[in-house]
């Protein structure tokens, strides 16, 4: 277990397995740091973790964090992969021994790393305290103190506040969560003049106070940037999930000045995804989110804007240029486009669904809303991935998860290593070939009527949570009369354009579109909202990045 001081001093963090190194490392550093800084002292990667999160839960600052590469069941490398998204000011150690060295190298562009040091260290007045001196200078110069954080006062069954939470979480903006209904919420509500009856109710961390607001005025008032920068653009990329960050990322390193544009948060529905175990590099997992501020981050340093909150109503080829249109009527041009906007979850048609969604009955909302379910039932519809990595991440906490799956069985849908997990885990129960028939309740979701769909026998069950991932739509409508399209609404590109051998009737050039062009000629697509695409993160990242090569030529050729 970890050893966490009871004084509030910043913290320096240290994490190896063999007792006697431990003890070593911390007694070097109370030596020459105890008296400014805390240092706490952990023996495996998992407790750290632990006394990490208990760290930020009380608002302590952590400044450096060593840890020893070889840990039995999570080593340095991959702890500190995890602590990154828990103390991304931290500054980065790892112990290793010369043995080790290219895996700490190669730890350098994984997680940040700021140094590595080979043990032993001694003396360390000569290899340990010079680097951490440097080390602390450089974490203290940019001024890592707790951020000053959004705060939101909601009803626990309310649609518009669970949205609200979930647009805040998705887009990494530091919020606190409050309910109206209890004391700290009643004040923040009298302190702001409000009498509770319109909500939620933000408070910015400027002070300013803001009453159901629209997801665009939120944004401005968070950070988020919601207005491009110039009016003309060579790449405009539309969507921001792995594909479009695939392409916002390739883009703007590669020279083409990029803009991505984005209707709610980046991420997509992988985004939201608790744990992605399957993507190349990754053996342990990332989850969704964390997956997508590197993305962002990474895009970000290479010159890529990000605008949040815009929807893209049309797009249109004007001359040399393809112009997209705002839904408020504003417009952005480029040289080229790449469709990358995805696909949502379908709606259940269930009567009473509607009515509930929000109070009880969520679409990908399973991490904003799992701290509520601790100890409930819960259930959750859908036989694919999404469905199964939410399952696995709900059954932490849950008293029991339910999987509904309308097929005979997972293995139509999901992944063998998610079906393993799920069998392997006690309190999840997969029940096959049940749909939900209705959903009741007053003001929030009360009771679920299941139906087999073999022998139409019903049962009506408690249940005041339901996450539903079922299938995918296609978000392409605003392309109608524009961007061929098949006939579920997803977008016709490359081979699939001229399945006879000839190109489209209004194809007007003299060759024929590329591997992943539309029709219309400059605008490419990667991603879900591809017909016939793949349908996982891997692939969507390299369909983006396959997408601006196809962009450099087809510039190279204008």
């Amino acid at each position: 277990m970890a050893e966490v001081a009871d004084s509030a001093r910043t913290v320096i963090l240290t994490v190896d397995d063999d007792p006697g190194v431990s003890r070593a490392v911390a007694r070097d550093l109370r030596r020459r740091y105890g008296a400014t800084y805390r240092i706490v002292r952990a023996e495996s990667g998992a407790s750290a973790l632990e006394a990490l999160r208990e760290l930020k839960l009380r608002g302590d600052l952590v400044a450096v964090i060593l840890a020893d590469y070889r840990m039995p069941q999570m080593n340095g490398i991959e702890f500190l992969e995890q602590a990154l998204s828990v103390y991304p000011g931290a500054r980065r150690v790892l112990l290793t021994a010369y043995a080790d060295t290219n895996a700490a190298i190669d730890a350098i562009n994984v997680v940040d790393l700021d140094h590595y040091l080979l043990k032993p260290w001694d003396p360390p007045e000569e290899k340990l305290y010079p680097v951490l001196d440097d080390l602390l200078a450089a974490w203290r110069a940019n001024d890592y103190r707790p951020v000053p954080t959004t705060k939101v006062v909601g009803h626990r069954w309310s649609a518009r506040s669970s949205n609200l939470r979930e647009f805040l979480a998705r887009n990494q903006v530091p919020y606190r969560w409050y309910s109206s209904d209890e004391p700290e919420g009643r004040r923040l509500l009298e302190a702001a003049g409000a009498d509770g009856q319109r909500l939620p109710l933000v408070i910015t961390t400027e002070g300013a106070v803001l009453i159901e607001p629209e997801a665009s005025d939120l944004a401005a008032h968070v950070g988020l940037a919601t207005t491009p920068a110039a009016d003309f653009y060579d790449l405009v990329v539309i969507g921001g999930g792995p594909a479009g960050l695939g392409s916002a990322v390739y883009g703007a390193s590669e020279g083409l000045r990029t803009v991505l544009v984005e209707r709610s948060a980046t991420g997509g529905q992988a985004g939201q995804s608790s744990r992605i175990e399957n993507y190349l590099g990754f053996p342990d997992g990332v989850s969704g989110a964390q997956l997508t501020e590197r993305a962002r981050r990474q895009a970000g340093r290479f010159g890529a804007e990000i605008l949040t909150t815009r929807e893209v109503t049309g797009l249109e080829a004007n001359g040399a240029a393809r112009v997209v249109r705002f839904s408020d009527g504003s417009t952005v041009a480029a040289h080229s486009v790449i469709l990358a906007t995805g696909v949502t979850y379908r709606q259940l048609q269930a009567p009473g669904c509607d009515d509930l969604t929000g109070c009880g009955v969520y679409y990908g909302s399973a991490l904003t809303e799992a701290s509520s379910c601790q100890g409930q039932d819960v259930y959750i519809v859908g036989g694919a991935n999404s469905a199964g990595q939410a399952a696995m991440y709900l059954a932490r906490s849950a008293k029991s998860v339910t999987l509904l799956v309308r097929g005979a069985s997972l293995t139509a849908s999901m992944s063998y290593y998610l079906i393993q997990q799920i069998g392997e885990t006690p309190n999840i129960t997969v029940r096959t070939r049940t749909v939900v028939e209705a959903a009741h309740g007053d003001g929030h979701l009360e009771q679920l009527t299941l139906r087999d769909v073999e022998g139409g026998a019903t049962e009506l069950v408690d249940a005041q949570w339901m996450f539903v991932f079922i299938g995918a739509a296609p978000l392409t409508e605003w392309l109608d009369g524009t961007v061929l399209r098949d006939e579920r609404g997803f977008i016709l590109a490359g081979p699939d354009l001229t399945p006879d051998g000839r190109p489209p009737a209004d194809w007007e050039l003299d060759r024929p579109p590329y591997h992943l062009e539309t029709n219309v000629p400059g605008v490419f697509v990667a991603g879900d909202a591809r017909a016939e695409s793949a349908k996982r993160v891997a692939s969507a990242v390299g369909e983006g990045a396959m997408a601006v090569m196809l962009v450099h030529r087809y510039l190279e050729q204008s």
